[in-house]
Order: structure tokens, then C-alpha cells, then sequence
């Protein structure tokens, strides 16, 4: 069955990717515009995989009752209106039985499918190829400055003027600090990070410049790549600066939420007893029992923040000190204008 069997190279070729893994599988990373179509479930994949331990043969002869008649109900549901010059591409782990006995049944119905040779395992050797290449074929500009002084809103601002944007917090689902989770949704896996960072690094021009927030290594727990980290820490810097009254309002705004959560914003200050000694940390413990919001604010931006970020700059971004101000007001309304004038004052540096 070779014939039915193709190179990574080819899956443009096709009407539609069907993903043959299970949907724990599908969750943690996927080739994008794929849909799932598992061939074995969560749960029907363990039973397999620890009778096969004892008995082989049993486990082969129960996976293939088990895929045949989730087979049927993709083809009674799932692919129901699927016409008969359908194209499909299918793959599971490593292009295997899964996706092996799906595309032999398609095929036998009369559709053109055939299997991804190597499965999701060749793909994402593709995205790490990727990941320690493509990142270097651009000329990045960094947003750097404080914690509050946002950065943000001003990557999202030039990305509405219509300059390239590497959102990495948005890729991330993080906004890359202690207190950095988002409220609504939680951060993907590394592997489906990596995958959007390629699909988004792939989508770039590469002669215009990429502009990018001043970064470390991890955002919350995705790690990025050493190719870009080192693009972004070698690029040239803009630094965002805003009065101390915008940044506190800013996060405010953006972090308010957790002084919803007391216990949770309570146990992540803790966090920092071993780099600000316990003294500091129960002062902002008061302050947050108290709901002084502005000046819980204040104090972590004072005292935390703004020494960490001198810290980290310093041993990152070597080009910093000779790097243009930017005064910003990200609490206003005219963020994309103010956006348009940076632009302009970088064309004429």
C-alpha cells in the first residue's frame, strides 16, 4: 500500500487533513486545519496499550473491532456529505495501523485519501527544523520598558497601522510575569505554541521588520526557541515610557482581577519571600487585606517590578543603553495614532 503513502511536502495537495489520533492527542498539537477524527479513544487507546503488553495478538484483534466501528461512525456522521472526489490526508502518531486502516477503507469506498508518511511525528520534526532556522531570517525591533508601560497595547497598536506584530504573550496565553496568567483561558502546550509560532513566522514578510516585546526565555511555562531569543536579544530596542500614575492604572485595569482572588494572588506573593524577605511580602499581604489597590499597585511596581526589569535588561538586551524613549499613554483612546507617530520617528531615525 506505498502508493497510498505520501511526503510531508505533499499535504498541500489535499481537500482536507484528517487528524486519526485521539482527541487527547488532537488537544496537545495538530498539523493546523486539521479536524479530529479519532480512530481509537482516550479511553479504548489505553485498553489497547496495556493489553498489548500481554497479548499482541488480542490487543491487534480488539483495536481493529474497536477502529472499525469508529470508522463507520465518522463515515455515518463526520464525513456524511464528503463528495466523491474527496481528497482527504490522513495521519495518526507515526503514520501507522490508525491512519493506515482509515485511508485503506477510504479508498475502498471510492475516495482519493492517502497517509502521511511518518504521521504528526514527521510534522513536528518540520516544525523543529523551523524553529531553529526561520527565526533568524528577520529584522526584529524590540518594545522594551517596565512593567505597565504598555508594551502591549502598543504591539497591538502597530499591528492595526499595519506593521508586523510578534504577540508572543497572545501566542502564550501569558502575560510573561509572575502574576502573568490570564483569567480566561489557560496556556497551550508547547507543542501547539511552537506550531502557531511557525504558522506565524511563516505568514511574515521578511523584508520588513518584525516588532516584538522585550522577552526572556520562558512566558509563563512555554519556553521559546534559542533562535529567536537570541534574534530578539541582539535587535535594536525602543523604550516604552509612561508616568507611574498611567502604569499603575494600567494594571489596575489589567490585573484587577486578582484582587478578586486573594488567596491565589496571596500564595503567588509568597512566591517572592526568598528574593524580597518576608518582611516586604507580608507589607504587601496587608496592603492586599485591606484592598489598598492603588497602593499594593505602587508598592509592586516599585519595589518588585521595576528592579526586575532593570535586572533582566541589563543582562539581555545589549543595546538598550543607546536605545530612543518612546513616551506612550497606553490609557488612552488614540493608542493606534500614537502607534503611527513611533513609526514615523523610526523612519526618520
Amino acid at each position: 500500500m506505498n502508493h497510498q503513502r505520501v511526503t510531508i511536502e505533499q499535504i498541500g495537495e489535499f481537500d482536507e487533513i484528517v487528524d486519526a489520533r485521539t482527541p487527547l492527542e488532537y488537544a496537545e498539537d495538530h498539523i493546523p486545519g486539521a479536524i479530529n477524527a479519532p480512530v481509537l479513544s482516550n479511553e479504548e487507546r489505553v485498553r489497547v496499550g496495556t493489553l498489548y503488553k500481554s497479548s499482541p495478538f488480542d490487543a491487534t484483534r480488539m483495536g481493529a473491532a474497536i477502529a472499525a466501528r469508529n470508522i463507520a461512525h465518522h463515515l455515518d456522521t463526520l464525513f456524511a456529505d464528503r463528495p466523491r472526489n474527496w481528497r482527504p490526508l490522513i495521519y495518526c502518531w507515526r503514520g501507522g495501523k490508525r491512519s493506515g486502516s482509515m485511508t485503506a477503507m477510504f479508498n475502498m469506498i471510492g475516495w482519493r485519501a492517502r497517509q502521511l508518511e511518518g504521521g504528526y511525528k514527521t510534522y513536528r520534526h518540520t516544525v523543529l527544523e523551523a524553529l531553529g532556522t526561520l527565526p533568524g531570517a528577520f529584522r526584529y525591533i524590540v518594545l522594551a520598558g517596565p512593567t505597565g508601560s504598555g508594551k502591549t497595547r502598543l504591539l497591538q497598536a502597530l499591528g492595526v497601522t499595519g506593521a508586523q506584530t510578534l504577540d508572543l504573550e497572545e501566542l502564550a496565553a501569558h502575560r510573561g510575569s509572575l502574576l502573568g496568567a490570564l483569567p480566561e483561558r489557560g496556556q497551550p502546550s508547547q507543542k501547539a505554541f511552537d506550531t502557531a509560532l511557525v504558522q506565524q513566522l511563516r505568514a511574515f514578510d521578511t523584508a520588513q521588520p518584525v516588532f516584538v516585546e522585550a522577552e526572556s526565555r520562558r512566558i509563563g511555562a512555554i519556553t521559546l526557541p534559542v533562535a529567536l531569543v537570541e534574534g530578539i536579544h541582539a535587535a535594536p530596542c525602543v523604550v516604552v515610557e509612561a508616568t507611574r500614575e498611567e502604569r499603575c492604572a494600567l494594571l489596575l485595569a489589567e490585573y484587577g482581577h486578582l484582587l478578586q482572588e486573594r488567596d491565589y494572588l496571596r500564595e503567588q506573593l509568597q512566591k517572592l519571600v526568598p528574593l524580597h524577605g518576608r518582611e516586604r511580602v507580608q507589607a504587601w499581604c496587608a496592603l492586599l487585606d485591606s484592598d489598598a489597590r492603588a497602593a499594593l499597585t505602587e508598592a509592586l511596581i516599585v519595589e518588585h517590578y521595576d528592579p526586575a526589569y532593570t535586572r533582566s535588561s541589563r543582562r539581555h538586551f545589549a543595546k538598550l543603553e543607546k536605545a530612543p524613549r518612546f513616551a506612550f499613554h497606553p490609557m488612552r483612546d488614540d493608542t493606534a495614532a500614537q502607534a503611527s507617530a513611533l513609526l514615523a520617528s523610526l523612519r526618520e531615525a
